[in-house]
Order: structure tokens, then C-alpha cells, then sequence
């Protein structure tokens, strides 16, 4: 029996070890594997690798992994040597990764991605701008590695607004890149309406200044949201559905006169629909300086109040803490990120309340196996194999 298979007897932590069902599915624990951008896709054709392969069947522990962001076009793409969803070849190489964890005991949710103005022409098509709600500049710069002669970071440039014909390709696109991650063999799609991509453009009135349909008001705001979630209700059920929302942070400087207004009526717009789980990220270091911390743990459990379905927690949870988000009813699950870089066996160190392993930030992004499948697991005796 492998380790991923073999079922976790917790000695502490008890709380994260409740099988839970997700949509129409039942999985093993509570500690889930957040979504994580690792770069190391081939370039060109963004398709996965037998390296990936075992890097998730390692982690095949977690109650569920949600993939890296995967972009759902070549016009999605806006980091450098991450994976696509949207060629056949794609989808042939994403089937050996799926394969690995399922035979481990796993399951793996896809993240559909598309980062809007958070990119640079060298991964658009023809070289052309990135494209937004409206027109933008984000902060900071754009990771593009070798594709441009002055990388790897070079400043984002200002984005265009798309026109309405280009917004109804792109929920075309959504529904392709969930057929082709339904053809992959994953279990379900998590759509990433987070982190100041995409989505988050068209929702944060810091950057979407449209005066049409799609601009103004926050219902107006949120159509895009509502638009492609009935979309990818028309290629797999709602229950194999999860959606992502951050309300603060995220890349480029996007943000939000009134996030309580925007997010909770966010999470009202997808009750109801017998999703698979609402994904909610709150204010930590890595999507800003943490500074919100206790305005975002605050309208994190209001938006838990206001969801019908599986509420999933992230952000820099300890074991302790996500074990108290889950006996307070704060959450059902929660993601974990950081700590499975390290920890391909981050279920049973936490289960046996044994130290985690430093992850390497130098080997977050791009390179091979060093920072990637070369963590070290517990170490088991042979009864325990």
C-alpha cells in the first residue's frame, strides 16, 4: 500500500481528518493542496512532464489537490513556463499527471486561469497587449523569464479594454478548457476568479471603469462571475465545480473601494447552484503585506455565512488554527500551500504533529526536480508500507 493510499490513523489534529464530500464526491481529509505556480512547464507548448507526474502523486495525500493555475488560452497566460489546458496536447500530457494521483488514491481538481492584464505582450498572441475590464497598468512587473531578452522581470504594460465580442470568446474559452480538463481526466475545475487576475478585474472598481453592462454597478461588475460559471455548468455539473475569491491582494495592485459589499454579493451570486466548494483566500504575505488580517479572517466567516456549500479556507493556516476554523464552523476545509511545497506528506505530519520541512523560495519558480519532488517524507517502518 502506498503512503498516499494508506489511510492516516491522527493522533492530533483530529479535526482535519473527517472525510468530508465534496460535490458528489467523498474525500479522505480536510487539508487540502491550494493551487501552486511552480513554472516548470515546457517551453514552448505548456504541457506537463513525467516530473510533474510525480510531484502530485506525492502530495496525493491532500483531500484534494487543486492544480496550478492553468491558463485556458494562449491570451491567458501571463507568467513564464506555466501549463495550458486548451491543445490536445495539453490534455494528452495533464492525463499522466491525473493518472499518477488517481492510482495513488487521490483527487485533483483543474484551475482554470486566465490573468487578464497581469501578463506582457512576449505571451500574448502576435505580441499584442494584454487585455482587461478596462485600461491598466498594473504594479510591479511581469515574471517572463527567458521569453524576453531583459528578463526574467520586466514591467507590465498597459492593458486594453476588451470589447464585448472579445468577452463572449473568452467564456467560449472557459468552456473549451473545461472540456479539455474533463477529457484529462481531472475530477472537477476550480475557477480562479481571485488573486487581481482576470476575474478580479472585472469585479474591483480600482480598475474596471466600463460605463456598459459590465462596469458600474456591482451586479454589473460581477456578470463576467455569473457568465462563466453558467458556462461551465454546460460541460460538467455544478457539483464538479469549486470557485476561488480573494478579497484583498493579489499581483498588480487591484483593489476595492467596499471588498465587504463586492464579496459578500459575490458569494450570493454562487449559492445556490450546488457548486462543489467556495475557495476564499484571506490577506497574508503572500497576496500583500497581511495587513487586513483581521478585516479579511472577519468577512471570510461572513461569506462561510452566506454560502450554502463547502466553504474552503487559505491563507497561511497552521494546523492548530485550521483545526479551530473547522471546529468553530469557520470553514470545512482548508488549503494549504507553502507547506506542501516542503511536505509532500503534509496530511500525516500534521496527523502525527511532526516537524515540517523549510520550503526553498529559491526553487519556488522554474528549474527541475531540486525544490520540487526532492522534499523528504517521513520516515516509515516497513509495517507501516
Amino acid at each position: 500500500m502506498s503512503a498516499a493510499t494508506k489511510k492516516i490513523d491522527p493522533t492530533h489534529n483530529q479535526a482535519l481528518f473527517d472525510e468530508i464530500k465534496v460535490g458528489d464526491i467523498t474525500v479522505k481529509n480536510r487539508v487540502f493542496m491550494a493551487p501552486l505556480t511552480r513554472a516548470r512547464s515546457t517551453n514552448p507548448g505548456h504541457k506537463q512532464t513525467p516530473l510533474h507526474a510525480l510531484y502530485y502523486a506525492q502530495r496525493a495525500g491532500a483531500g484534494l489537490i487543486v492544480s496550478e493555475a492553468t491558463q485556458i488560452s494562449q491570451q491567458g497566460q501571463g507568467y513564464a513556463w506555466t501549463p495550458g489546458i486548451f491543445t490536445d496536447e495539453q490534455v494528452e500530457s495533464w492525463k499522466v499527471v491525473n493518472d499518477a494521483v488517481h492510482n495513488e488514491g487521490g483527487h485533483i481538481f483543474c484551475q482554470l486561469w486566465h490573468v487578464g492584464a497581469i501578463s506582457h505582450n512576449v505571451f500574448q498572441p502576435d505580441n499584442q497587449s494584454p487585455v482587461s475590464s478596462s485600461a491598466w497598468t498594473p504594479e510591479g512587473e511581469a515574471f517572463v523569464g527567458d521569453y524576453h531578452e531583459d528578463g526574467p522581470m520586466v514591467p507590465h504594460p498597459e492593458s486594453r479594454e476588451l470589447t464585448k465580442d472579445e468577452i463572449k470568446a473568452i467564456i467560449e474559452d472557459y468552456k473549451h478548457a473545461a472540456q479539455c480538463a474533463k477529457d484529462a481526466g481531472f475530477d472537477g475545475v476550480e475557477f480562479h476568479a481571485a488573486n487581481g487576475y482576470l476575474i478580479d478585474q472585472f469585479m474591483r472598481d480600482s480598475v474596471n471603469k466600463r460605463t456598459d453592462e459590465y462596469g458600474g454597478s456591482i451586479e454589473n461588475r460581477l456578470r463576467l462571475l455569473n457568465e462563466v460559471v453558467d458556462a461551465l455548468t454546460e460541460i460538467l455539473p455544478a457539483s464538479r465545480i469549486g470557485v476561488r475569491l480573494s478579497p484583498m491582494g493579489g499581483p498588480g495592485g487591484s483593489k476595492d473601494s467596499d471588498p465587504e459589499a463586492l464579496y459578500t454579493a459575490a458569494t450570493k451570486a454562487l449559492s445556490g447552484r450546488g457548486l462543489a466548494y467556495l475557495h476564499v483566500i484571506r490577506p497574508n504575505n503572500h497576496t500583500g503585506d497581511g495587513s487586513d488580517l483581521e478585516f479579511g479572517n472577519d468577512l471570510s466567516k461572513k461569506m462561510r455565512n452566506i454560502f450554502d456549500g463547502v466553504f474552503v479556507a487559505n491563507g497561511e493556516f497552521s494546523a492548530q488554527e485550521a483545526c479551530e476554523w473547522i471546529e468553530n464552523d469557520y470553514a470545512d476545509a482548508v488549503a494549504f500551500g507553502r507547506d506542501f511545497i516542503a511536505n509532500p506528506d503534509l496530511p500525516e505530519r500534521f496527523a502525527r504533529n511532526a516537524k515540517l520541512n523549510d520550503p526553498d523560495s529559491d526553487t519556488f519558480y522554474g528549474g527541475k526536480d531540486k525544490g520540487y519532488t526532492d522534499y523528504p517524507s517521513l520516515v516509515k517502518t516497513d509495517d507501516e508500507l
